[in-house]
């Protein structure tokens, strides 16, 4: 079970809020392709792919490159902007064994109960030496996170996400061991201003899991901030590679 449910509302919301920019990725499919080969045919598993957003950058990205999206929200796969989107979980992936040559994780390890089992049925689908990609804010990783210099009180809530040595664990029983980890940075909005404007705390798992008065705290520094303060808004997430 996710941390938050991923109901309508939820979906809509991060449908609308929760998409970065072509412009704003070049940091990150440049990272990908470090580390993924996007030959033509081969299969690549968007595991817990939401709306389809990024299953559909790699579609745009790589010439002739076979995306599966799997989603547990029935509501999220109802707005999948992707053609191939099947249900399914990490501990439930809907594909044969050794069927795909890579698979991609966007901020969805927090939301994956077991680690161990997600770890186990990525070494069954996952052909040998393929690599899992894992893009993800970790426990203990916020200062370069914007959202958690205007709320604060969500630290608390990132800090019972998995860490990287809690995933490094968990994948190494399966045999998997890490060959890089990076932190890439994007260009999430053109300014404080769009950020403050559009902000939807139901796409942010962080954001539900404060308190109301601590959300309505936030949003006013947001807004604060805002009136002063010009330029894009770049945040760095992490990028967990392991074969």
């Amino acid at each position: 079970m996710a941390r938050i449910a991923y109901d309508d509302e939820a979906a809509a919301a991060f449908e609308a809020t929760r998409h970065i920019p072509d412009q704003g990725l070049a940091a990150w499919r440049a990272a990908i392709t470090r580390h993924l080969d996007p030959r033509p045919g081969a299969r690549v598993l968007d595991l817990g792919s939401g709306t389809g957003r990024w299953a559909a950058a790699f579609t745009d990205w790589y010439d002739d490159l076979d995306v599966i999206a799997v989603e547990p929200s029935a509501a999220m796969r109802a707005r999948c902007v992707h053609p191939r989107v099947l249900p399914g979980d990490a501990a439930n992936i809907p594909l044969p064994d050794h069927s795909v040559d890579a698979a991609w994780l966007s901020t969805v390890i927090h939301h994956v109960p077991d680690l161990a089992a997600a770890a186990r049925e990525l070494r069954r689908v996952v052909r040998g030496g393929g690599p899992v990609l894992i893009r993800s804010a970790f426990a203990g990783r916020h200062e370069a996170i914007t959202l958690f210099r205007f709320f604060p009180e969500a630290i608390r809530v990132l800090d019972t996400f998995p860490s990287v040595a809690d995933v490094e664990a968990a994948f190494g029983a399966c045999g998997f061991a890490v060959t890089a980890f990076d932190q890439v940075p994007q260009t999430t909005a053109s300014s404080l201003s769009e950020c403050a404007t559009s902000l939807r705390r139901e796409a942010h798992t962080p954001l539900q899991l404060i308190t109301d008065d601590e959300y309505a705290a936030g949003l006013a520094r947001l807004h604060r901030a805002a009136r002063s303060e010009h330029g894009p808004v770049i945040d760095a997430l992490d990028l967990l590679v392991l074969r």
